[in-house]
């Protein structure tokens, strides 16, 4: 049997259920990463600031696809994390390098992030303030 003999029909049901176990993975990451909470808050912050600048429809597609990049990238970092840990839960160096790069990934990307904030809010909040 080839791979496509292989595959499995289309069932909505069986997408239904892929769609709960990702929302239990992102409620999982949500409640158990202290990091995550700091991405939320920082989030919070910047959709306030949002509504209360007046950013225009360009600025917000910025700030939410970077909002969803970093939520991403930590996801990912956990997601690597634990697989790292499961693996290999002695201590290791190259898992130690493997959980630093993943690290990494999600420090460029806020990096990243605070660079798209900065050229979008300080403008607008130094023009705030000029008020």
């Amino acid at each position: 049997m080839n791979a496509l003999q292989n595959k499995k029909s289309f069932q909505l049901k069986n997408r239904l259920k892929s769609f709960i176990y990702a929302f239990k993975g992102v409620k999982f990451v949500f409640l158990s990463q202290h990091n995550m909470w700091i991405h939320i808050v920082l989030a919070f912050i910047a959709v306030t600031l949002g509504f209360v600048l007046g950013i225009n429809i360009f600025e917000w597609v910025a700030v939410i696809f970077s909002i969803g990049f970093v939520l991403s990238m930590e996801i990912f970092n956990s997601a690597i994390e634990t697989l790292v840990d499961l693996t290999s839960p002695n201590y290791n160096e190259k898992a130690g390098k493997i959980k630093d790069m993943a690290a990494g990934a999600v420090l460029i990307s806020a990096i990243t992030t605070a660079i798209i904030g900065a050229i979008i809010f300080i403008p607008k909040i130094l023009n705030f303030l000029n008020y």
